[in-house]
């Protein structure tokens, strides 16, 4: 590793397990202490797959230490915006300043449009859209504060560049996440704050766990010919969350230091056609 987040402090959130844990971890290697935030809970009713659990965000507290890196952790749910602002603050407390923050928490819920309940869009948006919202909201002043510039990372999909199909409340989500970083990084900009959007397609992660492949199936069948909407050019399907933070690193560190406003899709050209 190149040591290229030295002494800088970066704030993730869903950091207990899969992509979260990966940014988190990658980052500790490059030198970053880290504060982290997780639901370490039960996910809303609508979502098919296992939640994260306590001991999950713990297991990322022992690789992050395991770097040499300090890293303080709490359950927060991101819907919690006082929540997140005293996790926030008293880490920056701790560390003495904030310089990256990754924007990651969010579920997925596969369902046909016609299946979605009021209350399953209202989950998806309160957590992926609202959520986001709160993690920037809470961080950016310190980033401002600071003097230092930074770099706010937030975590859309494919879905936010092409979309998702049977997915309605999910693609528009990830939409909102992408034209949320564009707007962001215009205001913040002055502040030598850069913003941007990282867009994975699909991911080796807990998300695959539980129901989810089983619903996803399902819902395929209402309209077969959707199926194949995310097909990729390169010859790997699904990326591992390490290939999804070697960008997020990348994008933390210096040598992005003059790229804001962009949606980066990492997705092996699934959204190029």
């Amino acid at each position: 590793m190149t040591g290229r987040l030295t002494d800088r402090v970066a704030f993730v959130t869903g950091a207990a397990r899969g992509q979260g844990r990966a940014h988190a971890v990658r980052m500790a290697r490059e030198g970053a202490d880290i504060i982290a935030v997780d639901i370490a809970g039960p996910l809303p009713p609508c979502v098919p797959y296992d939640s994260a659990t306590g001991a999950d965000l713990a297991e990322t507290v022992r690789l992050v230490e395991a770097t040499g890196r300090r890293i303080r952790a709490a359950a927060v749910d991101t819907r919690d915006l006082d929540g997140l602002r005293k996790t926030v603050d008293e880490g920056v407390g701790d560390f003495g300043r904030l310089d990256v923050v990754v924007a990651n928490a969010g579920i997925a819920v596969p369902e046909p449009w016609d299946a979605i309940t009021p209350q399953s869009f209202r989950d998806v948006i309160d957590i992926n859209v609202t959520g986001t919202w709160n993690t920037v909201a809470v961080a950016a002043p310190h980033l401002v504060e600071g003097g230092r510039g930074g770099s706010i990372v937030l975590i859309s999909s494919a879905a936010g560049i092409k979309m998702q199909p049977f997915m309605v409340h999910y693609t528009a989500s990830k939409h909102a996440v992408a034209g949320m970083a564009r707007a962001l990084a215009a205001e913040l900009g002055r502040h030598a704050i850069r913003v941007n959007s990282v867009h994975p397609g699909p991911v080796n992660s807990a998300m695959g766990t539980g129901e989810m492949v089983t619903r996803l199936g399902a819902a395929m069948e209402t309209n077969p010919q959707l199926a194949h909407m995310m097909t990729p050019f390169l010859p790997t399907w699904v990326l591992e969350p390490e290939d999804i933070a070697d960008t997020v690193c990348w994008l933390a560190s210096d040598e992005s230091r003059y790229l804001t406003a962009a949606a980066i899709p990492v997705d092996q050209g699934s959204t190029q056609y």
